[in-house]
């Protein structure tokens, strides 16, 4: 297999492929990541999403838009608003903003309600400034727009964007589960199948502070607690598994199960890990 590595929307990402890409696939997959992240990033004064944080408004968002924001509905209805994309503004004003501070602000923003905006496809109506996180499924989904990109040049390849994993093709592969409290130790393994996306979440990734991580509730505006790390498989769909592995920190297996066709592995803050019955893998007990 030949790798090819690179950085885009602050991670790191390896795409595997059976020969090489050319230099056309390259070009076009980094114009696929310079457009998504042109319009989604919170982190840079010229995107869309800062336009929209500047004030209110009517915004056209590109065309992946309606896929995101649907699925974002989906999950704040199963998680009773605990997943909300308007976390943005909460989780800078604790620290995880465009400079990286990792400084909490005194009396940070209340997360604003889900229903404060308007979404009729492809227009978003915002009658206050509201900042934009998408990153509960976003990478994720841009994982799959790479993907549709890649699919015009090769038929076999594995895309890696740091833990947002999408294999496409006949092997099958095995990734370690990474233990949230030992980068050295793996709590199982995945056994990841042809056309199957595995993302993977946890809240000793993006941590600062006293307790504070990229992980809210929405609800409350502060990190959660009870779960400490979430692996999610789903068929075709790198977005649906990582906007899962998120949802699986605030709602109960059962219920995201009977929604949701996935298969999970989570473990709480007690040591305790739970997994789906059919779940492609093995966890160590």
């Amino acid at each position: 297999m030949h790798a090819w590595t690179f950085e885009a929307i602050g991670t790191a990402w390896q795409i595997d492929t059976r020969a090489p890409l050319t230099a056309g696939a390259e070009a076009d997959v980094a114009d696929r990541v310079e457009c998504f992240d042109r319009a989604w990033s919170r982190f840079r004064d010229d995107s869309l999403v800062a336009d929209i944080a500047r004030r209110p408004g009517r915004w056209t968002l590109p065309d992946e838009a309606d896929l995101l924001l649907s699925f974002y509905g989906e999950l704040h209805e199963a998680t009773h608003g605990a997943v909300n994309p308007l976390v943005g503004r909460r989780l800078a004003e604790l620290g995880y903003d465009a400079g990286y501070s990792l400084r909490a602000a005194d009396d940070p923003a209340a997360v604003p309600d889900w229903d404060s905006i308007s979404w009729d496809p492809p227009v978003l109506t915002t009658r206050q400034p509201i900042l934009l996180d998408v990153g509960a499924a976003g990478k994720g989904l841009l994982v799959d727009l790479v993907a549709g990109v890649l699919g015009a040049y090769v038929d076999d390849f594995t895309i890696d964007a740091s833990g947002d994993i999408y294999h496409h093709d006949p092997d099958p592969i095995r990734i370690a589960m990474e233990h949230p409290d030992d980068p050295t130790r793996a709590i199982g393994v995945v056994d990841l199948g042809p056309g199957q996306a595995l993302c993977a979440s946890a809240t000793n990734r993006r941590a600062w502070g006293d307790g504070l991580h990229h992980v809210l509730d929405a609800r409350t505006g502060r990190p959660t607690r009870d779960v400490r790390a979430t692996w999610v498989v789903v068929p075709r769909s790198c977005m649906r598994a990582d906007g899962l592995a998120t949802a699986h920190f605030f709602a109960g297996a059962d219920l995201l199960a009977q929604r949701f066709p996935h298969e999970f592995v989570r473990m709480h803050a007690d040591g305790r890990v739970e997994w789906s019955e059919n779940f492609p893998g093995e966890v160590f007990t």
